[in-house]
């Protein structure tokens, strides 16, 4: 009879065991189950490294980048921090070369960088995403858009769009608009230009748009586009399509397209952010240019107004653009992901990031299973206001 007791009791407690064991499991929060989870951070550092163009030809990018990430930082450290632990950037300046994003990528791994938002320009992106798997550390690009950037189970991810997507809403505004004859001009060097160009020319073909000419220059630093313009404006085309950055776009290619006598639309990507504060002659040149971009600082949305209204006051209006509002994210992704994992160990950080819903100043997003979020695109113009260039918001596209 003892025996049987026993044997009952003892029954019993594998059971309970069993069932704790197993109500553990299914009522676990993420944070719980992640690599080297712990809910409590406090008085812990987290080092987040930032790696940008803070000087060359794309430094307003890098600028607002930076100022937006210090910004979102600061509001997290005034709201407690992440987790309870405080937050420090160490930001890395490439110069807008893939050799220096190198040198910058590894000057923050021997800081021991819980996370890396960066880099900007796709070439210096390029440039250590191999790194960044090698070594197990989670990268956020804010603004590489070219395809090859992110791919499946790795540890790089963006808060913006991709060329491919980015392309292709191009041509369909495009038709929108009844423009059936296209012109190209772009870099054949840069990965960001020469990206876009294939995927503007794939989406094209769907569209019946046809590619009546094809210009180009061996990097976006050129001078003097007016031989390639020339060409394009003799063509019959009624837009050009012309993936530059600013400091090309602004006080080169649309005031000697005008020049050249070519009076069509002229397109561009995100690139174009910027072309404003880099303006020559006529203003009246500008007219009739149209732009993909990440966010309209006119959306009425209290996210982006917020963003809007804190950069302003903090830095200015004049580094303000969507870069930095894509950085922001960037750093608040970050920020929910460390909290989704309950943890700074670099693989539940990458596990959290992994398919997450995010919704910040540039977009409701969802990261598909590459790490690129899914979201609109808004197509932006130029207008004059008081005797300067602004940019207008003209529709969302996608």
């Amino acid at each position: 009879m003892k025996m049987k007791r026993l044997i009952a009791f003892l029954l019993s407690l594998v059971m309970v065991l069993a069932f704790a064991a197993c109500g553990s499991k299914d009522d676990a929060k993420p944070s719980d189950n992640a690599a080297g989870g712990d809910s409590d951070l406090s008085g812990q550092t987290i080092l987040i490294g930032n790696i940008t163009p803070m000087t060359g030809a794309q430094a307003a990018y890098g600028t607002a980048i930076t100022n937006s990430i210090q910004m979102a930082i600061d509001e997290i450290n005034e709201a407690g921090g992440i987790l309870g632990a405080t937050v420090e950037l160490s930001s890395k300046d490439d110069q807008g070369t893939p050799a220096e994003a190198v040198s910058g990528f590894n000057a923050l791994l021997s800081e021991d960088v819980t996370a890396i938002i960066g880099a900007c320009l796709s070439s210096c992106t390029s440039a250590i995403t191999s790194l960044a798997d090698d070594e197990g550390v989670v990268l956020i690009t804010p603004s590489s858009t070219a395809d090859s950037i992110t791919t499946e189970d790795d540890y790089v991810f963006r808060s913006c769009f991709k060329d491919s997507f980015q392309g292709e809403m191009v041509a369909a505004y495009a038709a929108e608009q009844g423009w059936t004859k296209a012109a190209i001009l772009y870099a054949t060097g840069d990965t960001y230009s020469s990206g876009l160009r294939d995927s503007f020319e794939k989406a094209a073909d769907q569209y019946d748009i046809e590619i009546v000419c094809e210009q180009s220059t061996s990097d976006t630093g050129a001078v003097d586009f007016s031989s390639q313009l020339a060409t394009i404006a003799a063509s019959g085309a009624d837009v050009l399509f012309a993936p530059y950055y600013y400091d090309a776009v602004g006080p080169k290619i649309i005031p000697q397209a005008r020049e050249a006598g070519f009076t069509g639309a002229i397109m561009g990507c995100d690139g174009f952010d910027g072309t404003q504060d880099y303006t020559t002659g006529d203003l009246s040149a500008y007219e009739n240019v149209f732009f993909t971009n990440h966010y309209s600082p006119e959306d009425p949305s209290e996210t982006v107004q917020h963003y809007v209204t804190a950069y302003t006051d903090k830095y200015g209006s004049e580094s303000l653009n969507a870069l930095g509002a894509l950085a922001y994210d960037a750093m608040y992704m970050l920020k929910q992901a460390i909290e989704t994992a309950g943890s700074i160990d670099h693989d539940a950080i990458r596990d959290a990031t992994s398919g997450m819903h995010y919704v910040g100043v540039t977009g409701d997003m969802t990261l598909d299973e590459s790490g690129t979020p899914e979201k609109s695109v808004a197509i932006m113009s130029f207008a004059q206001a008081d005797g300067k260039l602004v940019q207008k918001f003209v529709t969302t596209q996608g």
